[in-house]
């Protein structure tokens, strides 16, 4: 199978335009033409990951952190992502990483969190600003019900957990046709009115190019009159962090220890526990305290994320348990969500997650 196939994929599932700003996802290392034999899936791309691909005969790495952040200017092998680098090159490795694009779409890093911590009904935590556009065409009557689906079929109509959601209303458009011309209806140089329908619906930024491109395919008009207008919407399928139920409330410090045991945590860090049972939980697979006050704006009884800082623990004190479990642990099933996404998609393809062990903190 060629890389290319595999690329297309993950962009679909988890478009890079997702990603944050800081970020690197994407093809880092390697060639979209390569043929790719076997891939190995990590969290990290370390020295021992790269010797488990050699080992496996994998000629695709594919990880939840880049490898590379920062912009390389050289490749001398002075530093350890230099080194790394190198030495996927000269091993033919290609090396994929899925990393904010995954964490900021439903179905992605913090669904799979939620699912092994028991939490239901789980909606984004906090919703991606605007990245919405209402596309509106204008097309012959008895071409709307193709026109309309080519429109679905690339990504347009998502409202929830509604698909080929659009709003149709009738009327009459009028053109002229002017010499050079080629009209499907109506006759040149001549006023024309024709039954059409207008077609409404909504398209996420990163799929509107394509919307569009196949909306014209689709379309019978040489010129396809079409209009395209900012949203203030918040994207309810795309955004930062989960939050959700547990089927039953529980004594906080029974669901911590289940927390740690579903994580196998060494230790779960906490500020003052609140003196309720918890039902409403917020969770951020890696580092989420820039959505601790999101959580507390949407009563959540308990957050839970890695990377606290000391201060942090401060906030909401007898309002919101805020946990840290660990960056790694929040995020090591990420591996099982990107394996069962290849083998949906691609069941004959051999793909194989990494037994190697990436979390670099160790505990005394």
């Amino acid at each position: 199978m060629k890389l290319s196939e595999i690329i297309n994929f993950f962009e679909q599932t988890a478009p890079l335009a997702l990603q944050e700003s800081y970020d690197n996802s994407g093809l880092l290392v390697g060639d979209a033409k390569t043929e790719i034999a076997k891939a190995l899936i990590s969290l990290d791309v370390t020295n021992d990951v790269i010797d488990e691909a050699i080992k496996e005969k994998c000629n695709l790495i594919i990880s939840h952190h880049p490898l590379i952040f920062k912009p390389l200017k050289k490749l001398t092998s002075q530093n350890l992502t230099e080194r790394l680098v190198v030495k996927a090159i000269k091993n033919d490795i290609a090396i994929y990483a899925m990393h904010t694009n995954l964490d900021n779409i439903s179905n992605g890093v913090n669904a799979i969190l939620a699912n092994k911590l028991g939490i239901n009904n789980i909606q984004i935590l906090s919703p991606s600003a605007s990245k919405l556009k209402k596309l509106v065409c204008f097309c012959p009557k008895e071409h709307a019900n193709n026109v309309r689906q080519a429109m679905f079929n690339a990504g347009a109509g998502h409202i929830g957990d509604y698909d080929n959601c659009s709003y149709n209303l009738e009327g009459s458009g009028s053109f002229r046709a002017l010499d050079n011309a080629r009209p499907f209806v109506g006759e040149k140089g001549k006023i024309h009115f024709e039954s059409e329908t207008r077609i409404e619906t909504i398209v996420p930024d990163f799929k509107l190019n394509s919307v569009v491109k196949s909306m014209i395919n689709a379309h019978p008009y040489e010129e396809v009159a079409y209009d395209i207008y900012p949203l203030e919407n918040k994207s309810l399928l795309t955004g930062a962090g989960m939050i959700g139920k547990l089927e039953e409330e529980m004594e906080i410090k029974d669901f911590l220890a289940l927390v740690k045991d579903k994580l196998n945590a060494e230790y779960v860090k906490h500020n003052k526990l609140i003196t309720k049972k918890v039902k409403k939980i917020a969770i951020c697979g890696g580092s989420g305290s820039f959505l601790i006050n999101s959580a507390h704006r949407q009563k959540a009884d308990i957050f839970i994320t890695g990377d606290i800082k000391y201060h942090d623990f401060f906030e909401h004190q007898g309002e919101m348990t805020i946990v840290d479990a660990g960056h790694y642990e929040t995020e090591q099933f990420t591996k099982e969500l990107i394996h069962s996404y290849l083998k949906e998609k691609f069941p004959n393809f051999a793909v194989q997650i990494s037994e190697t062990g990436t979390n670099p903190v160790s505990f005394l």
